[in-house]
């Protein structure tokens, strides 16, 4: 009896210290030479990688990502865009062709690797379209490293999506998921999905690389560069140094990020400056008279960085680089490609702000944007509003009334997909967006209401404090949310990322008395909510009852939109409440729901009554 409580005892201690150590991530560093042929848009990869599986798990096969296999005729990538016609991505698709479907055979995407060995033995490889699937020859085992070296060519595609050669601004090389990668291993596996056109997912990883190009070339790139004073645009003392071949040689090292990227053009030039406490930022762009507005950008870009060190919590890394890549903008470890040619200080700082977020929502904070796009890019976005309306502030009562709208809006096409759908498993192009953009960042907007906005600052920061340069999921967000607020949320998260169903409260009717107003509201909708119910009176005072949701457990004790008195709860299964407010009718002007206009009510007909006098 003593010798089963005792294997029973042990047991319990073992699964407890195994919840406790259960997180782990892998870890990576690669150390490539490359050799561009820019006539030819070809170039020669050679790369050893030292993979570390701190995982407690042996692995008998690893995976590697070959991006630039989908940019061809008749690939996943093309069936999916021909398959969803019009609905599908418009960058992807023209009046519902794929694009890919034309690209030339001589500009079609191509990696092919040569061979791939491990600790110097030679490995069986497979190629399943943009995955690599590599066969070891010895286990990688828990807490251990294993080295492989890898030799490949590849073709430089014609771009259609991020990456790829001659864009329609003109950049001749953008060199965008452009390696063989090494996928994710984590709790849920590898992670491998196929390159559909979405989003990417990578361990942390450190960065050696040495580009060889003509020395005409200019390159920007995420990271930092250790010969400028050999090549040509960063140092204006430079000595460009070039082999027999006219080639100058590019050294860049990176570490601790997702992914290297980097850029190529004979016109590009460099302006940089330092921000106080934060990165020292790089422009990379071609001068001429469609990116004038880039000379006026310093002073935005300075303040954008310590708004979001401020709040959001510290860039971690030395150097960020803003570079003109051609098409539209994506972010990478420690840079971003986006469009060049703005037509305003307003529109270029947009962009910046948004794929500049991404350091912190994709970068830092590396959750797999394949699995859990809203959280990626909603809360990107969410960060990129509120940073925008304080660069460029406007008469509005919160920097997110126009995205609420946007989503108002949107909600009456009937065509709404769940945020919790996978990225590139979005049937409808618009639909994908509004799930992870704008659900994604509603859902930190309806926190806010619900939660108050001092607490979904503090629950931003602790998250950031927590996870930043680990591997986060929702979970672990929800779980400081909670802890911050003392609230259960866990229903609220259900209702918004799993499905799609919506809010809407209203004011049913409003009796006058002798000396109060009865107000009874309607629950109209599918998603329950706290309601916040203001009044305006006469005398030009806001008056504010907040009318706690009996799910949360605990209220709402303080909100920058005002003081408010908290009234009895409203259970979520009753359809309507009611409630008396001291005040007579000539007393009242304006009885509304959310006067903050945070709420993502539907149907705003009846959420505002006018009191006539």
């Amino acid at each position: 009896m003593r010798k089963s409580a005792a294997i029973i005892f042990a047991f319990i201690i073992s699964q407890f210290q195994a919840q406790q150590g259960a997180y782990y991530q892998q870890a990576a560093k690669y150390k490539m030479d490359i050799d561009v042929n820019a006539e030819k848009f070809t170039y020669q990869g050679n790369q050893t990688l030292e993979y570390t599986n701190n995982s407690p798990d042996a692995l008998n096969v690893v995976y590697f990502h070959l991006y630039w296999n989908a940019f061809k005729p008749n690939s996943m990538m093309d069936q999916r865009i021909g398959g969803q016609g019009k609905n599908g991505d418009s960058r992807l698709q023209k009046d519902g062709i794929s694009r890919l479907a034309s690209i030339p055979k001589d500009q079609e995407g191509a990696q092919n690797i040569h061979w791939i060995k491990q600790n110097g033995k030679e490995l069986k490889f497979e190629i399943q379209e943009t995955i690599m699937k590599v066969y070891l020859a010895e286990p990688i085992q828990p807490n251990s490293t294993t080295t492989f070296t890898m030799d490949w060519d590849a073709v430089i595609p014609q771009q259609i999506r991020r990456s790829g050669r001659n864009n329609r601004e003109g950049v001749d090389m953008t060199m965008t998921q452009w390696y063989p990668k090494i996928a994710e291993y984590d709790y849920d596996g590898w992670a491998t999905f196929d390159y559909i056109g979405r989003e990417f997912h990578a361990p942390f990883s450190d960065f050696d690389v040495t580009i060889k190009i003509n020395k005409d070339y200019v390159i920007g790139a995420g990271g930092i560069l250790e010969n400028p004073a050999d090549v040509k645009g960063y140092d204006a003392a430079a000595k460009i140094k070039a082999d027999k071949s006219k080639k100058a040689v590019w050294k860049w090292k990176a570490n601790n990020i997702l992914d290297f990227a980097w850029s190529a053009d004979r016109d590009y030039i460099i302006k940089s400056f330092d921000v106080p406490e934060g990165p020292k930022v790089f422009l990379v762009y071609q001068q001429n008279d469609k990116t004038k507005v880039w000379e006026e950008a310093q002073p935005y870009v300075t303040k954008y960085f310590q708004l979001m060190n401020t709040h959001f919590g510290k860039y971690v890394y030395p150097t960020y680089a803003f570079i003109q890549g051609g098409d539209g903008g994506m972010e990478y470890g420690m840079c971003t490609m986006i469009l060049g040619e703005a037509k305003d200080m307003k529109g270029l700082m947009g962009l910046m702000a948004h794929e500049g977020a991404h350091s912190w929502y994709q970068q830092m904070l590396a959750t797999n944007e394949s699995v859990r796009p809203w959280m990626d890019e909603g809360f990107t976005s969410y960060a990129e509003g509120y940073v925008m309306h304080q660069l460029f502030p406007e008469e509005l009562p919160n920097p997110f009334v126009h995205t609420v709208e946007a989503y108002r809006n949107f909600i009456k096409k009937g065509i709404e997909e769940p945020a919790v759908w996978l990225g590139d498993h979005h049937d409808n192009g618009t639909a994908y967006t509004y799930a992870s953009y704008v659900k994604g960042e509603l859902y930190l907007v309806e926190l806010g209401y619900i939660i108050g906005e001092q607490k979904l600052a503090e629950t931003l920061k602790q998250y950031y404090d927590q996870w930043h340069m680990k591997h986060p999921s929702d979970r672990d967000f929800l779980h400081i949310a909670q802890k911050v607020s003392g609230m259960d949320l866990k229903w609220f998260h259900n209702y918004w990322i799993n499905t799609t169903k919506t809010i809407d409260y209203g004011i049913k009717d409003v009796k006058y008395d002798a000396k109060s107003t009865t107000i009874t509201l309607v629950n109209n909708g599918q998603v329950p909510m706290p309601v916040d119910l203001s009044v305006l009176t006469t005398d030009k005072k806001v008056v504010t009852y907040q009318i706690p949701l009996n799910m949360t457990h605990t209220w709402k004790d303080k909100d920058i939109y005002g003081d408010f008195k908290t009234m009895p709860y409203w259970p979520w299964t009753q359809k309507e409440y009611t409630l008396t407010i001291p005040y007579t009718k000539s007393q009242l002007s304006v009885l509304g729901i959310d006067f903050s206009q945070r709420l993502a009510d539907v149907n705003m007909d009846d959420n505002i009554v006018e009191v006539k006098q």
